[in-house]
This record gives C-alpha cells, structure tokens and sequence, in this order.
C-alpha cells in the first residue's frame, strides 16, 4: 500500500540583506521635570569632561600619534612659536 509520493521541501527564498553598520541602541526617554532635566544636563557636562581628560591623557603618552590632540608633537610646535624669536648671533 504505497502512501503516494515524498514530498520535496521548497528551496530557501535569498534572504534580505541586514542594514550595514552597527545595530541601533536602547531607546531613552528624555526627562520632563526641572530637577531631572537638570542632573541629565550636569551628568553629560560631567562625562563629557571626563572623556577629554583621558583622551589628553592618552595623546601625552602616545605622543606620536597626530590624531590625538595634546601629544609631544603638539607642545613642541607651542615652544616654537613662543620661543623661536631669540637672537642666534650671540652681540
């Protein structure tokens, strides 16, 4: 007693291309009230100053990167400029 004939699967349709670059983060709702919107704003100055500090931190002891500001590259062109106008004839 045959059961009739196997049945084949379906090729996979290609799928679609995902969106390149990196995947979108959290969503944040903004605060509504005074005190809140406040400590966002100090929060942010905060970090904001953090993060310049160790990027100067780093770019002093990297020193030779010219991407980073602040390096030894940076503090030898600020010594030019100031000092440069010296008199080399010796009178």
């Amino acid at each position: 007693m045959a059961q009739g004939a196997v049945k084949k699967s379906k090729a996979n349709a290609p799928k679609k291309p995902t969106a390149s670059g990196p995947k979108r983060g959290a969503r944040v709702i903004k605060p509504k009230k005074a005190v809140l919107v406040k400590q966002n704003q100090i929060k942010k100055k905060h970090s904001a100053g953090l993060s310049a500090m160790t990027e100067k931190a780093l770019a002093e002891r990297a020193g030779h990167l010219e991407m980073l500001r602040g390096g030894k590259k940076d503090g030898k062109k600020e010594d030019k400029a100031a000092g440069g106008k010296g008199n080399k004839s010796g009178k």
